[in-house]
């Protein structure tokens, strides 16, 4: 296992590899694909088709569907760039972003309209970004160590247009924002962050404010959740390749668990099963998605490791099928994955984008929770800057 430091999206930043593992990131391809078909079971196919596509202006980096009425036909669309700029005779560094709204209609008439751009708002580069599980507010954690919180607010005058207004924001950290996660009450969130910290962070009112804030890691902290049924536990996963446990009833900077030993590469993502709150998975750097037993809460145990072919970036259930994710792989696309509690497989691939996976999720349409065999799914890749 050795360290390597390297630049990319991030900027100069450092990861654990095995030394054969070492990939060239080379550009890559943004997509929203529209799933119209049975719904997946092992063995099956799955037909698909593209609804639209635009250009967006800067790298896209992560996709978010609103999960709440009248805005299930929302699509929050992230961007992050790297900008070289000289002042004063210095090379310097600036990460800009965007999040930008678009219409998702399936069953509009007019192809031209399926899939339709609302609204921009410029702002730092944003890493990540999350939709409040009570209402339409959108939480976005950006390169400048802020985190901020939008309202979607219907257009005036127009039954499917949405704006983004501004709500609060706050300095979490001199350090990157990386991830950011509700708990189920939306009273507080959780950020990961760039030098190892994890922070919690309250609503107050109109404004946010770190309840909590600790050194979790070694190295960055790409991902943190709360627990869905018992919110006083929030698991984190870094480039340190640990898998870590804490509650917040207690000091946090004493961890119900720590493990450091099941991962080869960074821990990139954490979901669990919507049914079983025993089940968790894990996606790492190292490709493998992993499903873990927390029955036992000091020593959870790894029941299955599935090889996706790309560092495991991002996770998503299915909002109405409790055994389906999907994943978003890096470097080998994305998948469509059936979990079960001691078994996993592949269901089906989604491959037309050439590198870096980032972005994807799941619509929660009406359609869809009309019918069963009709999903909509956003995906996104970063540098091809195309939303199709």
């Amino acid at each position: 296992m050795i360290r390597i430091g390297y630049c990319d999206r991030f900027g100069l930043r450092f990861l654990l590899f095995c030394p054969r593992r070492l990939a060239e990131e080379v550009k890559a391809l943004w997509t929203l694909a529209a799933a119209e078909s049975c719904v997946p079971r092992e063995g099956q196919g799955f037909r698909g088709m593209d609804l639209g596509s635009c250009y967006l202006g800067g790298n896209a980096d992560a996709v978010e569907f609103c999960p709440h009425r009248p805005f299930l036909h929302v699509l929050a669309a992230a961007t992050y760039t790297l900008q070289e700029q000289e002042h004063q005779g210095e090379e310097r560094q600036d990460r800009a972003g965007t999040v930008s709204l678009f219409s998702v209609v399936a069953d509009e008439e007019d192809a031209s309209r399926r899939l339709r751009l609302l609204h921009t708002v410029e702002t730092a580069g944003v890493f990540d970004m999350e939709w409040s599980p009570v209402a339409p507010l959108l939480a976005q954690a950006d390169a400048h160590g802020r985190l901020a919180l939008w309202r979607l607010e219907q257009e005036d005058g127009s039954d499917k247009g949405a704006v983004l207004r501004d709500v609060c924001s706050g300095d979490i950290s001199s350090s990157m924002c990386l991830f950011v996660d509700w708990n189920q009450t939306a009273e507080s969130l959780s950020v990961g962050l760039s030098d190892g910290s994890l922070s919690v962070v309250s609503m107050r009112e109109d404004r946010l404010e770190v309840s909590e804030q600790w050194t979790a890691h070694q190295y960055e902290v790409w991902t943190c959740y709360f627990d869905r049924a018992k919110p006083h536990l929030l698991y984190s996963g870094s480039d340190d390749c640990s898998f870590s446990c804490w509650d917040l009833r207690q000091s946090p900077s004493n961890a119900v668990f720590r493990n450091k030993k099941s991962h080869n590469m960074g821990v990139c993502c954490i979901a669990q099963n919507p049914l079983e709150g025993n089940m968790l998975l894990t996606g790492s750097y190292d490709e493998f998605l992993r499903v873990w037993d927390m029955r036992s809460m000091v020593k959870p145990v790894n029941v299955k490791s599935l090889n996706l072919g790309g560092g495991v970036w991002r996770i998503k259930y299915h909002p109405l099928i409790a055994d389906v994710i999907l994943a978003a792989c890096m470097h080998n696309g994305f998948a469509i994955v059936k979990v079960g509690a001691e078994d996993a497989a592949v269901m089906e691939t989604y491959c037309k984008h050439e590198s870096l996976a980032y972005g994807a999720d799941w619509q929660r349409s009406e359609g869809a929770e009309q019918n069963n065999n009709y999903s909509i799914v956003a995906t996104c890749s970063f540098y091809d800057r195309l939303l199709r």
